[in-house]
């Protein structure tokens, strides 16, 4: 074979061997992956330099063949180290978080801190405030939150917005777990006539008992029913149990586990005004919550 033949063919193993491991080379810095083993710059000079020797060798004349192999040699070995070269571990991390800044979304994060995939802090509650801030975590999904990642407690009365039964208490008040003084009157949680039906009003507010206590699953409550004194007082003891009962399982049926409620008629008993008038009576006929504590 002519030396010019074999030359063109070392040239073109040259170009195609050196473009492969140069396109591979940044393809894997692209998708930042650890260079294989043949993309190595080591390993592109050398074999650069050994296709490089070839072609100085076939190109040159008889005279020549040394001087020809070696400037080959040479300019082979430095185009392959060049095209194999990893130049992506040059790219600008000012950060130092492992998100170059031509990709970090957050840049300037403080150092140490742990990051995403688009260099912003980790918010692992999802309540906008970093982990490396958060003195809350776990917050639960939509709760409001202070610039701490606590939940929000208006009255501060240590039982956070979000599982106060009773929110507005006033400042310094000794509070149980339902964040309540004392037992909480259920307001409008109203019944139909003579019967233990709740009303959709009822409902409505039961719903937001159910949330709250859905969202404080250690408390356990007692729910007490009572009546005005018309009828007989076998008949009301009767009916207010009734009534607690249909709360009891109306908030069952918002997810509230039956076991952590408890429910007592009490009657006519303990009336909270008088029964001379309609006023008065209609403040008898009521439903408490209170804490139930386990003896």
């Amino acid at each position: 074979m002519k030396k010019s033949t074999t030359g063109l063919l070392l040239g073109s193993a040259l170009v195609i061997g050196l473009s492969g491991c140069a396109s591979s080379g940044s393809q894997s810095m692209g998708d930042s992956q650890k260079d294989a083993w043949y993309q190595s710059p080591f390993v592109c000079g050398l074999a650069g330099g050994l296709i490089g020797g070839g072609i100085g060798y076939a190109s040159s004349s008889d005279a020549d063949e040394e001087d020809g192999a070696a400037i080959g040699s040479v300019a082979g070995a430095t185009a392959g180290a060049l095209l194999c070269a990893d130049y992506g571990s040059q790219a600008t991390d000012s950060d130092g978080d492992g998100v170059p800044d031509e990709r970090d979304q957050c840049p300037n994060t403080p150092a140490g801190v742990a990051v995403d995939a688009d260099g912003c802090p980790l918010d692992t509650d999802g309540d906008g405030v970093p982990d490396y801030k958060d003195e809350c975590p776990g917050t639960p999904a939509g709760v409001e939150v202070n610039a701490s990642g606590c939940p929000l407690d208006s009255d501060g009365d240590g039982v956070p917005d979000y599982m106060d039964q009773c929110p507005d208490t006033p400042a310094g008040a000794d509070v149980n777990a339902l964040g309540c003084e004392a037992d909480v009157v259920l307001k409008d949680v109203n019944f139909e006539f003579d019967s233990a039906r709740l009303t959709s009003q009822a409902e409505s507010i039961l719903d937001g008992v159910a949330e709250k206590l859905a969202s404080n699953p250690g408390v356990r409550v007692r729910l007490e029913g009572y009546t005005d004194s018309i009828g007989s007082a076998a008949y009301n003891k009767d009916l207010s149990q009734r009534r607690a009962n249909s709360v009891k399982d109306y908030l069952t049926s918002q997810g509230i586990a039956a076991d952590r409620m408890k429910a007592i008629g009490y009657g006519e008993s303990q009336p909270i005004a008088t029964n001379d008038t309609p006023a008065g009576r209609a403040k008898n006929r009521r439903v408490e919550l209170g804490e139930w504590k386990q003896q």
